[in-house]
Parts: C-alpha cells; sequence; structure tokens
C-alpha cells in the first residue's frame, strides 16, 4: 500500500509494512497496537465496536494532524485489537494567530491582550480589516510528541465506547460488554502508558483459551498477529469466514452434496470462534418427515448450523456445524455432542408437527381471541374477521380472485399464529399455516395465500403474483396500516415501530408489480369502515391533568395516509432515478381529490417525464407558469377568483380567440384520454396548444386598460391553468 501525506513544511510517502521502509525514513514513524483481551464477546456486537473503535481513532488522529498509513480494528470472540501503522513520530509545527484589540483601543485592552499571550507590542502585527486596523499575534506552536497525544486519545476514546449492553464485575466500577484480562498498548515497539478503569496496558496477550497455553509479549503487529496463529487464533473475521466458507464446500463435495451459502449465518459463526474447523453431522431419518422449513429453522435459526441440499435439491440428511477446537479424534466427540443436541430439538419440532396436524385451522379461532393485536384494534380473531370482509371488497379489482376463496383465506391467514409449532418457531408463521390447510383439505391457491399473505417483506422479498395471495397480502397490509394510523401510531422520523414504512412499500410493490388499478381512497374508507366506530375517538391529555374524548374525522386520516404513500412511492421509484417532483405533480391532480391509483400515477409520471423531455413539454411548462403567475398575481390583487368559462364575445383579437378553441376542442378528447388511461395520447393533444399559446404572448396585453377585456383574459389562462392541472399539477415541477 503506498499513500502520499503533505504538510505545510513535510511531504511524506508511506508504504506498509514499515519495514520495506528504508532506515532513514523509518526513525520518522512508528506502528500503534491496542489489544483488549476478554471474556467472549457476542457475535452481533463485535463488527460494530471494531468500526466504531475505528471511527474514533481515525477521529483523533485526524483533529491532531497526526500522520499514518491507515487505521485497522480486527475482532475475534475474545479480543478486539486495533493498529495504526506509519504513525509520524510527532506532531507538525503549527502557526496560530490570534487576533487582538484595534490599533487605536484603550491602552488597557491592548496591555490585557499582551499579558494573555505573552508578547510584547513590537512582536505584534497590525492589519486592516473592513472594520478597522487590529493588532494580531503570530505565534509559532512546535508539535508535541505523537506517543503523549496519542496516549491521551486513547484515555478519552475507550470509556466512550459504547455497548448494547455492558456489565461491571467484581468490586469494578469499569463497565465492558464482558470482563477484561488485559490490554496490550504497544507504540514504536514500546508500552505506552494507558489506564482503563482498574486496568493497566502492557504488552503481553495470550492464544486459544484451550488450544494454547501461557502468555506472549510482543512489540509490532504483524509479530503480533503470527503469533496468535501459531497459538490457533485466526484475528482477522473476513480470514475465519474464507476458512469456514472453504472447509464447507469441501465437506459437502466429498459426499456429493451442495452447502446452502448463507452469509449472515457465515458472519455470526465467524464470530464465535477464534480457530474455525467445520465438521460434518447426521440427521436421523425419523425426522425427514417433517417439513423441511421446520428442519432448517431448527438447524439453521436456532442450533446456527449450516445446511446442505443433495444434487436433486432436497434437503440433505446431513449438516454442517463449526467448532473452535481442533481435537485429537478429529472432532467425533463433538459431532456426537451436536448430534445429540439435534435430535432433542427435532424430537421438539416432530411432536409440535404431529399435534398440530390434529385439529383443522378453523377450530383454532377461538384461541386467536386471546391474542392481543393492538389495544385499540383489538384481538387476532377481529383482524381475521375484517380480513375476511376486506379480501371481499379486493377481489373486485385483482382478476381470476375467486371470491369464496379469498374470504376463507382471509379468515384462516392468521390461525397458525397459535399453533405450537409457531410458538416454539415464530419465524414460521404463514410457513405453518398453508401446511396445516393442506392437510385439512383446503384448495392450494388458499394455502398458498396463507403462506404469502406477509410478503412482500423488504426489496429483496419475492412478491406474489398468485390471485389468490395477492388479494390477502393486500388485505393484512391495509388493515394494519389504516388500523394503526386512526390508533394515532404514525411513524415519525427516527421511529417505526409497528414497520408500517415497510408495509406501505409491500402494497406498493403488490400493486405495481401485478398491474392492478386500485382506487386507494375508496379502498382505505372501507377498510375503515370495517373498524368500530370507537377508533376515531381519542382519549388525550388536557393541559390541567384531565382527561377528554377527541373525534377524528375518517377522511382525514385517509389523506394523510395517501400523503404517506406518496412519500412511500417516491422512495420506492429513487432507485429507478424517477423524479419525485414528477410524482408531486401527478397525486396533486386528476380528481378534485387528486390521484389514489398506483399504477395510473406510475404510468402518468412516465408520460409526464418523456412529454417535458421534448421541447414542446418544455415551451408548454414555460407558459402554464407565465399563465399561473400572472392570475395568481391579480387574483390576489383584485381579491376575487377567475374561474369561470370566458365569454367568446368578448374575445377581439385573433390570437385569443386561437387559444380559447383550441382549449375548447382539447378538454373533451384529454378528458376521454385520462379516463381511459391513455397518457401517452393526452400529452400528445396538450402539444398543440404550444403554438396558440406563443401567439397569444406574443401578441396579447392581458392587463388592458378595459375591466371587462382584462377580466376575460384572466379567464382564459385560468382556463389553461385548469386544462393542464388535469394532467399533473405543473406548479410543483421543478426546473
Amino acid at each position: 500500500m503506498t499513500q502520499l501525506y503533505a504538510g505545510s513544511k513535510n511531504l511524506f510517502l508511506y508504504l506498509a509494512p514499515c519495514s520495506l521502509f528504508p532506515a532513514p525514513w523509518r526513525q520518522y514513524m512508528a506502528e500503534l497496537l491496542l489489544e483488549i483481551l476478554s471474556e467472549e464477546i457476542p457475535a452481533r456486537m463485535q463488527l460494530p465496536m471494531a468500526e466504531q473503535l475505528r471511527a474514533a481513532m481515525e477521529e483523533k488522529l485526524n483533529k491532531e494532524q497526526l500522520f499514518h498509513t491507515g487505521v485497522k480494528t480486527y475482532v475475534t470472540p475474545r479480543r478486539i485489537a486495533l493498529s495504526v501503522g506509519g504513525l509520524s513520530l510527532t506532531q507538525e509545527d503549527s502557526v496560530v494567530e490570534k487576533r487582538g484589540p484595534k490599533t487605536d483601543a484603550p491602552k488597557q485592552a491592548i496591555e490585557g491582550f499582551l499579558r494573555s499571550t505573552g508578547l510584547s507590542l513590537e512582536q505584534l502585527t497590525q492589519r486592516p480589516t473592513d472594520k478597522g486596523t487590529f493588532y494580531f499575534a503570530v505565534q509559532k506552536q512546535k508539535g508535541q510528541p505523537t506517543k503523549k497525544l496519542v496516549g491521551a486519545a486513547l484515555g478519552e476514546i475507550l470509556p466512550a465506547l459504547t455497548w448494547p449492553k455492558s456489565m461491571r464485575w467484581g468490586a469494578h466500577t469499569l463497565r465492558w460488554v464482558r470482563p477484561i484480562h488485559s490490554i496490550i498498548c504497544v507504540f514504536g515497539g514500546e508500552i505506552l502508558p494507558l489506564s482503563f478503569g482498574h486496568l493497566e496496558a502492557g504488552n503481553e496477550s495470550e492464544g486459544h483459551r484451550f488450544l494454547s497455553k501461557g502468555k506472549f509479549s510482543v512489540e509490532h503487529f504483524e509479530e503480533y498477529r503470527k503469533e496468535l496463529e501459531r497459538r490457533f487464533v485466526i484475528l482477522d473475521t473476513a480470514r475465519r469466514k474464507e476458512i469456514i466458507l472453504e472447509q464447507a464446500q469441501q465437506l459437502a463435495g466429498g459426499k456429493g452434496l451442495v452447502l446452502i451459502e448463507d452469509d449472515a449465518l457465515l458472519t455470526e459463526v465467524a464470530g464465535l470462534v477464534e480457530y474455525p474447523v467445520v465438521l460434518m453431522g447426521a440427521i436421523d431419518q425419523e425426522y425427514m418427515s417433517v417439513p423441511e422449513e421446520v428442519l432448517i429453522c431448527s438447524i439453521r435459526h436456532h442450533q446456527k448450523y449450516f445446511c446442505l441440499r443433495d444434487k436433486k435439491g432436497r434437503l440433505a440428511q446431513h449438516f454442517l456445524f463449526v467448532s473452535n477446537m481442533k481435537t485429537k479424534d478429529g472432532g467425533a466427540h463433538i459431532v456426537a455432542g451436536n448430534e445429540r443436541v439435534l435430535r432433542a430439538r427435532l424430537a421438539d419440532a416432530r411432536f409440535f408437527w404431529e399435534q398440530d396436524r390434529a385439529r383443522p385451522l378453523e377450530s383454532r379461532m377461538d384461541a386467536l381471541a386471546k391474542v392481543v393485536f393492538h389495544a385499540r384494534l383489538g384481538t387476532m380473531a377481529e383482524k381475521a374477521e375484517r380480513l375476511e370482509a376486506l379480501c371481499k371488497i379486493i377481489a373486485v379489482w385483482v382478476p381470476r380472485a375467486e371470491l369464496r376463496v379469498v374470504e376463507r383465506a382471509g379468515l384462516l391467514a392468521k390461525a397458525d399464529l397459535v399453533t405450537g409449532m409457531v410458538g416454539e418457531f415464530p419465524e414460521l408463521q404463514g410457513i405453518m399455516g398453508a401446511y396445516y390447510a393442506r392437510e385439512a383439505g383446503e384448495k392450494p391457491e388458499l394455502a398458498l395465500a396463507i403462506r404469502e399473505h406477509y410478503a412482500p417483506v423488504g426489496p429483496s422479498d419475492a412478491c406474489p403474483t398468485a390471485p389468490v395471495s395477492v388479494v390477502v397480502a393486500i388485505a393484512d397490509k391495509i388493515d394494519t396500516l389504516v388500523g394503526l394510523f386512526a390508533a394515532g401510531e404514525k411513524p415519525t422520523g427516527s421511529k417505526d415501530p409497528f414497520a408500517l414504512r415497510r408495509a406501505a412499500l409491500g402494497l406498493i410493490r403488490l400493486i405495481l408489480e401485478n398491474k392492478l388499478s386500485i382506487p386507494l381512497r375508496i379502498l382505505m374508507e372501507n377498510a375503515l369502515m370495517i373498524y368500530p366506530k370507537s377508533l376515531l375517538s381519542q382519549v388525550v391529555m388536557e393541559a390541567g391533568g384531565g382527561k377528554k374524548t377527541k373525534k377524528i374525522k375518517a377522511q382525514d386520516v385517509v389523506e394523510e395516509l395517501l400523503s404517506f404513500f406518496e412519500e412511500r412511492l417516491k422512495y420506492s421509484l429513487k432507485a429507478e432515478n424517477v423524479r419525485h417532483d414528477l410524482i408531486a405533480a401527478v397525486f396533486a391532480s386528476g380528481s378534485e381529490k387528486g390521484e389514489d391509483d398506483l399504477l395510473r400515477a406510475v404510468q402518468r409520471v412516465a408520460a409526464l417525464e418523456r412529454f417535458l423531455a421534448t421541447e414542446d413539454g418544455m415551451n408548454l411548462l414555460a407558459a402554464y407558469r407565465r399563465a399561473v403567475n400572472i392570475v395568481a398575481i391579480e387574483e390576489k390583487k383584485d381579491g376575487k377568483s377567475y374561474t369561470g368559462a370566458p365569454g367568446k364575445g368578448h374575445l377581439t383579437q385573433p390570437e385569443e380567440l386561437a387559444l380559447f378553441e383550441a382549449i375548447h376542442q382539447l378538454r373533451p378528447g384529454i378528458k376521454a384520454s385520462l379516463e381511459g388511461s391513455r397518457f401517452e395520447e393526452a400529452m400528445e393533444k396538450l402539444s398543440s396548444l404550444r403554438a396558440p399559446i406563443d401567439r397569444f404572448f406574443e401578441k396579447v396585453t392581458v392587463n388592458c386598460d378595459n375591466p371587462d377585456t382584462r377580466k376575460n383574459r384572466l379567464k382564459l389562462l385560468a382556463q389553461l391553468r385548469e386544462l393542464l392541472d388535469a394532467i399533473a399539477d405543473f406548479s410543483v415541477i421543478e426546473g
């Protein structure tokens, strides 16, 4: 690695490692090594803490203007290490400039300034400014030793590091995620004095807890890394991941199996071991009849093992796990122990599977009445009844959605929440419901809908396409959104505890990817009507401590939700570089209440974007703004609105008559095009307005002396505004 650093007096070319430098260069730089050795750190906390330490150290070094070749952090279950290479031995000299009083200031002020700087009057510099001539003290400040600055920086950084959870141990007041055993702090090969709570830094560490004995001393990072590896500790997380993946693929290939790769699990497991050894275990044949998802959930989520598939894609009867030990028997005892643990876990899963299958989903509705969905929105049984009613409404807008099937799917969608399997493995909700529905003889499309109704959960999640699945998924999300917005549980800038943004994005994907034309306003109003009327009454606290009931308008909830969807649509289309102002323009136009059909909105945005990319489109936008500005100014000045049809008999100039005729002729055609969702056609018709508008503004004076003529011309421009607003609110378009 080569890096160039420049200061006001020095130019350094650094290479790493420092040992590559000729001796004359090495004398100007040193290396810092820090290690905190502790009990096992939870895997999920390791990498965030390593990054927090790296960023804090880099910020301190930059603030002190200390040159270095880079800050790196490493983490294992028992240690966090930091190395800084190529550190200059001293801070660069600097010049400090301090402004004093004016040259004609009272004597006492000047003398006070001299005392504060320790300079004489002759040593001050005079400099004119726009506020007068001032005294300036210009002093050279010698750079401090790096060793002193780095020690002070670490003394501030370590106590400021924050863990999600921390603890104290013994009689000590120091807080850390787990008890600390020792600290290494070495600068330039020598111990750098550092205190952290009751601990004093040294230069000794230790290797693997079981595979290595005794301590070892270190002077440099590379020596430290190599000695750890000799003592069965792989310091770099990325390297541990590579070793695990390589060993796992070799073991799987040796059995003719394929590893189900899982980077999240790989990262987590790499944080559980310092010396990874991958081993293979077997699953008892008696458990292979349990649904594949249950086996994977037990193996992957609960035991942190890797799953395998055979060449036909079926789940294999083997699993892989990562040990932190290298044993003489090749891991045989470790494998047997892990197989025993997994056997007990799968026995529980098989028990729940057999118990749950004995009862149909419909028989569990009474149990759902004991599960609260939300304090103000009732139980899951009530939600199931709302989904049944909503599915019937939504099916009207989803082609090929059989009414009886969608109603029943909505009713049964949440029934598996009270099964033993989902109680034990919450990750399987929906999945188990689908299995139990098929076992009970329900239609395949109903079972699929139960399985898919939570989807899509995230941007990479597959979006349901089967009609029944789509209906139930939309119903579930719209019921949640409407209910929680009405209950006052709206997302804030930093918090979204009910994941309503995710629900809205999922609903947007369901509609757009399935090309559904659904009027959201009507859908929301119907969803809100299914809830009890008491939902729109909120109890609020008064200033004096009393309570009062506040009525909420259903229309306000709907409009707030539509605005929320507009923002989510902007976010959703951001990746496609769709302009947010065009989305806003389309949502504010259309019907009297604005566009509420997401599919139509996206199609209109696309047509509008293409239209504005043409010369006719840009010119028409400019003309619209001119017309709107004129009308707005005159309406404000006159204190009245100029809406309404202009009188044709008052049109005295051919240019205004031509514009009147063009608007009159275009209006029905544009209306028909918009109603038929032929947006390109509507834009093309708009293009014909360019010529009469250009001639109008070139030849016609709107604010003429004749008041009737002026009023008529303002009405004509207002009609132009109204015509264009039917397509989009051009006033919010930028550029």
